[in-house]
């Protein structure tokens, strides 16, 4: 009778609006629905399909809703009304709550928020055509435990709506690590816009799909069973307290195997630390917890002999708790496996590296033991089909255009960056593909423009701000808003934790755009155009707020950049002037374009307006 799982039991409908509930039965039938003191009928059609309309439902909950058709009955308990938003994107929108505690771990300690609730769209693609109905997936509360599984970005966003509007918040988490905007637009649109038909067409073909599986799959079990073969580590036990003695040299933590003249090697290399713990620990009891940065590309991690971790790939944050008893008074011993299959193995800086039994915290950095254990070549890379042009769409969006929803909020673009020309298009077709799926308008879409990462050594090619000028540039779509971030990602790691402020400033341009609060000061400073005179360009700004200003204690402005006929950039200085910013050089006598934090990591760019929301990165240059 309902088929799709996001009806179900603690699922937010959208308030003030017209809300569809839908189902199937198995002949044809009268299907009768009662919600708040309120009867519908619907006449099942030729296939058994039904569908009621709720119309100017009220903020407020729990409630039941009750379901028959003939003999059969449903009843969907704790229902709630409010606002409902979907979460869509990559990595960065996907990051659970769990993977911010280093930073946040007090704002989401002890949550009670029963009026936030997210549903969380099983991971799947397809590439034969739009999936239907949704058969997984139930609807969470934020409370004890279980916010740690929330969005980060999705529960901060719904905290502060809530805060602001006192009504539920539902969110459907729709995103997947690693994605490209490709992967959420529709076939037949990515089939108009050209330059997809080979990838789309392959993969309709399951045996190619499930030949190209097999085929990784097979690699990868055959390196690692070669890698695990040949670890002379795993041979002798080099984990144990007790290790086999041999030739260990030594590696200050944290550091790269750059720096061991190891770069290009691929394998396994064994890292072991001897500490020491008082004896006035309770370590039978107490909790203990161990945090190792991050590795790349893979880890196991043991404690006297006994392995209390592991991680697959170079990206998550290593945080491992001990068993209690593991550790003992006085000598302990640590060994970490770190298994390089593509990238120069490297414990990433800037990171914590510690030991914490309840009060008491071990600094874990310094001199450590290293000894290689295997070399083995570099492992291919993997397939992922979850990537691939309309998959994602077919499987997670359109089984969702029934559902009635607020709007969008969205987080995606680092899978973009190899190729960032053109991302402008591709969104403003996502954008357009959504809104006509579920078929009621311009409804809101707020995104996030991608935050600072990475370093500008020269090595690193510049394309992180070619694609935030491309989302800069995607304001031009109606009824969006963008979030700036450069202020708040890390240099090292691509999922920075600070998901608080971003989802502050994502719920600052919901209030704008979509709850039409005038009020607000939604977004930081955006370039709005030029004005040149003599060896000076004077730059103007939409969104400058109360004014234009430097962040924090800065005294000068940081981070623009201006270029002359030779269209060689040097770095300019840079002075507010009421509204506007006057740059110039002083080698430049006829300057002709500016910017303004044009590299993958502009974190000192400092222009903001008195409200602290920061401006966004730009260029002049068409």
């Amino acid at each position: 009778m309902i088929r799709s799982s996001i009806l179900s039991d603690g699922m937010v409908l959208q308030r003030g609006d017209k809300v569809n509930i839908w189902g199937k039965t198995d002949r044809a039938q009268t299907v009768k629905l009662s919600f708040l003191g309120k009867t519908y009928s619907a006449q099942t059609d030729s296939d058994g399909g039904w569908s009621v309309v709720l119309e100017d439902l009220a903020a407020g909950g729990p409630f039941e809703m009750v379901i028959t058709a003939g003999e059969e009955q449903r009843v969907l308990r704790d229902i709630l009304i409010g606002e409902v938003w979907v979460l869509g994107g990559q990595s960065n929108m996907e990051l659970p709550v769990r993977r911010t505690l280093d930073l946040l771990a007090d704002e989401t300690a002890d949550v009670h928020l029963p009026w936030i609730r997210q549903f969380a769209v099983p991971q799947t693609y397809d590439f034969h055509g739009p999936r239907d109905p949704l058969t997984e997936g139930h609807w969470v509360s934020a409370v004890s435990e279980d916010v740690l599984d929330f969005s980060a970005a999705g529960f901060f966003f719904a905290k502060a709506l809530y805060e602001k509007y006192n009504v539920p918040v539902g969110l459907i988490l729709t995103a997947v690590g690693g994605t490209p905007v490709e992967a959420w637009i529709s076939e037949p649109t990515l089939r108009r816009l050209g330059g997809y038909d080979v990838l789309l067409d392959q993969n309709k073909d399951d045996q190619f799909v499930t030949a190209v599986k097999e085929k990784d799959e097979q690699r990868s079990a055959r390196w690692f069973e070669r890698l695990n073969a040949s670890d002379a580590g795993l041979r002798e036990d080099w984990y144990r307290k007790d290790r086999a003695a041999g030739e260990w040299g030594t590696l200050t933590l944290p550091g790269s195997w750059a720096e061991l003249g190891l770069e290009s090697m691929r394998g396994a290399v064994w890292f072991r630390k001897e500490f020491d713990l008082p004896a006035s620990l309770a370590l039978e009891t107490e909790e203990a917890f161990l945090k190792l940065g991050t590795i790349v590309d893979a880890d196991e991690t043991f404690i006297n002999g006994m392995r209390i971790g592991s991680t697959g790939y170079k990206y998550p944050p290593r945080r491992y708790p001990v068993p209690a008893g593991l550790l003992k008074p006085g000598k302990n011993t640590l060994a970490v496996r770190v298994i390089s299959t593509q990238n120069t193995g490297q414990f990433i800086r800037n990171m914590p590296y510690e030991l914490r039994v309840g009060g008491y915290k071990l600094d874990l950095t310094g001199a450590w033991e290293y000894r290689v254990g295997a070399v083995a070549e570099d492992l291919e890379s993997q397939t992922f089909f979850q990537y691939m042009p309309a998959g994602g769409y077919n499987g997670m969006i359109h089984p969702l255009r029934n559902y009635r929803i607020r709007g969008v909020a969205w987080y995606q673009g680092e899978s973009n960056t190899e190729r960032p020309a053109g991302y402008r298009r591709l969104f403003r077709t996502l954008v357009e593909d959504w809104r006509r799926l579920w078929g009621f308008g311009e409804f809101p879409f707020i995104y996030t423009q991608l935050a600072n990462f990475g370093t500008d050594d020269g090595d690193a090619p510049a394309n992180w701000p070619v694609l935030r000028e491309e989302q800069r540039k995607s304001l031009e779509i109606p009824v969006t808003a963008m979030a700036v971030t450069i202020d708040i990602g890390e240099y090292n790691d691509l999922h920075p934790q600070d998901k608080k402020t971003l989802g502050q400033r994502l719920a600052l341009c919901a209030a704008k755009i979509a709850y039409g609060d005038e009020r607000i000061v939604h977004s930081g400073p955006l370039y709005a155009g030029m004005d040149r005179a003599g060896d000076t360009l004077r730059l103007h700004f939409d969104h400058a707020g109360g004014g234009l200003a430097i962040r924090g204690r800065d005294t000068e402005l940081r981070g623009f950049s201006l270029c002359g006929t030779d269209d060689v950039f040097v770095p300019a200085q840079a002075k507010i002037s009421g509204s506007t910013v006057v740059v110039r050089h002083e080698s430049v006598s006829v300057p002709v374009h500016a910017r303004y934090a044009w590299s993958n990591n502009p974190a000192d760019a400092n222009l903001v307006n008195r409200e602290g929301l920061p401006a966004s990165p730009f260029t002049t240059e068409e």
